[in-house]
């Protein structure tokens, strides 16, 4: 078995969803439930098949988004994988969504920060082990730090 960091390409302004799924259907069930999460969202998504042609299967609402989850699913190797790229969304618009995907198998990263995929590669193919999520801790938030937080929550109208 080889470990491996696959390094996900994330376009500018957008979040990832990296995802485990099943069966053929995921593509079709998850962009309904993508589509009706939040009005003007964008996004493109890619499931890779892990039995029969062993294809990444795609779709959309962005061609951008679409073309570059496919390209992120191929370079990620891993069967029964999901990438989903989002743009003027965020995880928190989808996630209770697709976590109701009966396809949907679990979530691994739902993230804008840089996120690479640790992969073992084994004779009979890929599997996700975990992800680095953007950088290590710099240090605890102090008083300042936990007001800022709160009003910013608020500021953002996640808070009242």
């Amino acid at each position: 078995m080889d470990l491996k960091i696959v390094q996900m390409d994330i376009p500018d302004e957008c979040n990832i969803i990296l995802a485990q799924s099943h069966f053929i259907k995921t593509v079709e069930d998850v962009y309904e439930a993508l589509s009706s999460s939040a009005a003007g969202i964008k996004f493109g998504l890619a499931f890779s098949e892990a039995s029969g042609a062993c294809l990444v299967r795609h779709d959309g609402n962005d061609e951008e988004l679409r073309k570059a989850a496919a390209d992120n699913s191929m370079k990620l190797g891993c069967g029964h994988s999901l990438v989903i790229l989002l743009r003027d969304a965020y995880p928190i618009n989808v996630l209770n969504q697709l976590k109701s995907v009966p396809e949907v198998c679990r979530i691994i990263a739902a993230t804008a920060n840089p996120l690479q995929v640790i992969v073992a590669e084994a004779e009979q193919g890929r599997g996700i082990l975990g992800v680095i999520d953007g950088n290590k801790p710099k240090g605890v938030e102090d008083d300042e730090g936990i007001k800022w937080r709160k009003d910013f929550l608020r500021m953002i109208g996640y808070k009242t």
